[in-house]
């Protein structure tokens, strides 16, 4: 006799949602034959019943309220697709009451109260799969809660957000600028029509204290790491970190410094040749290293329609087996003593710094001075001969930047070091500052 079938309902029914039941629909008897049971959709929750789609679900599937589905105790998974917290939060809490498992896509909601949707899944006993809420495609969740439980993680270098990364491989490939390739995202689907959270480093920030909290067993609020986007970088300082030898990538990092978790969500140039370095468009790449198997890195497509919902399947298909109650049974993030977040003051590694100075004598000096005053090093320095602000011959100030690479020294040095610059009347603004990552 054939086991009895998983009862599924997609909560959202938007581009992944539509992904994930073109999936279901098209590919059932493949997923049979591998979650050994039928996987029927038996709910889609939208919010226009009206409105077309591009995916035709049998009839009686669409619904418009997500209480049938809390009522309806034949559905086993709740796949929740729609984003934010709330009511996202209270959604998931009456799925879990009514007896629902769970797959979900929401980081945003698993990075501010992940703690509270596990503890009361655990209780209920019943599972959260999320593979889909971090790298879209990319299996990192079942990575570090599966295949690399023999290890302590004890680094985590990131792209995570593919429209960021998007956006800096064309400004760099094209010599284009911000705005223009950013509308070209917008056009190409890459970037929402509100990218706020994109570029401004929240997307990637998220989904690294879910990482984290995997890898490390310790819940880290965004506020408690420096977070910094790509929507205040120009084309100039791609360029100069192209001519250094590096590529600017948002990178998300969180990695063990003796008995403190360092973390920071920046701009950050890469050196050239790195695998990070080499990972373009809108491709993300994950590098865990782990104290027994090392160095591994996980790339592929991070977001989109089809690998989105390609991680979501394969939750469901977890589910299905058994797969999913029993890791998410055995997540080592409960009951451990949590590390403490150093604080971002003393993160320690290079610098690149670029300033805008007026052209007169012993301005560079007295950069120089004010850096090293506060112990900060200075390993390279890049000074044009062209103006980039003002004419010759008109009676307008000569403006030429200065780059400047650092040897190791903490933000806390660089902070005290900017109250003094600012005090310089030969600089003007902006001035920049990115870490490096060797």
């Amino acid at each position: 006799m054939s086991a009895a079938p998983l009862n599924v309902a997609l909560i959202g029914q938007g581009n992944i949602g539509s992904g994930v039941a073109k999936i279901l629909l098209d590919e059932s008897e493949r997923l049979t034959r591998r979650a050994g049971r039928p996987i029927v959709l038996r709910r889609a929750v939208v919010r226009d019943l009206e409105k077309q789609r591009e995916v035709q679900l049998p009839e009686g599937v669409l619904c418009d309220d997500v209480q049938q589905v809390i009522d309806d105790s034949e559905i086993d998974v709740a796949v929740q697709l729609i984003g934010g917290v709330h009511p996202a939060r209270e959604i998931m809490l009456s799925l879990l009451e009514s007896g629902k498992n769970i797959v979900t896509a929401n980081k945003a909601l698993l990075c501010e109260h992940s703690d509270e949707l596990f503890q009361r899944a655990s209780e209920l006993g019943r599972s959260i799969a999320f593979e889909a809420a971090v790298a879209g495609g990319i299996p990192i969740i079942s990575a570090l809660s599966q295949s690399m439980t023999a290890n302590q993680i004890v680094s985590i270098e990131a792209i995570l957000n593919g429209t960021s990364n998007y956006i800096l491989t064309e400004m760099l490939a094209r010599n284009a600028s911000y705005e223009d390739v950013l509308h070209e995202a917008q056009q190409l689907g890459y970037a929402e029509a509100d990218p706020t959270m994109d570029i401004d480093g929240t997307d990637a920030a998220q989904k690294l204290v879910i990482l984290a909290e995997l890898a490390f067993g310790t819940k880290v609020p965004l506020a408690a790491f420096p977070r910094q986007g790509i929507d205040s970088l120009q084309l100039a300082d791609l360029r100069y970190a192209d001519e250094l030898g590096y590529k600017v990538k948002l990178l998300a990092v969180a990695k063990l410094v003796g008995d403190q978790l360092e973390m920071h969500t920046q701009p950050t140039l890469v050196r050239r040749h790195r695998p990070l370095a080499e990972v373009d468009g809108p491709q993300n790449m994950i590098a865990l290293e782990g104290d027994v198997v090392g160095r591994t890195w996980y790339s592929g497509s991070g977001a989109g329609q089809m690998p989105t919902a390609s991680a979501v399947v394969a939750d469901l298909v977890d589910t299905a087996v058994g797969r999913a109650a029993i890791t998410f049974a055995n997540l080592d993030i409960r009951d451990r003593e949590p590390i403490v977040v150093q604080p971002a003051e003393e993160i320690s590694r290079r610098y690149y710094l670029r300033f805008n100075v007026e052209d007169r004598p012993h301005v560079f000096a007295d950069i120089a001075d004010i850096l090293g005053r506060h112990g900060i090093s200075l390993a390279s320095i890049i000074q044009s001969e062209a103006p980039e602000v003002g004419e010759t011959g008109n009676g307008e100030e000569l403006v030429v930047p200065v780059v400047v690479m650092t040897h190791n020294t903490t933000e806390g040095k660089l902070r005290a070091a900017d109250a003094d610059l600012k005090k310089l009347d030969s600089l003007r603004p902006p001035n920049v500052r990115m870490p490096v990552a060797d």
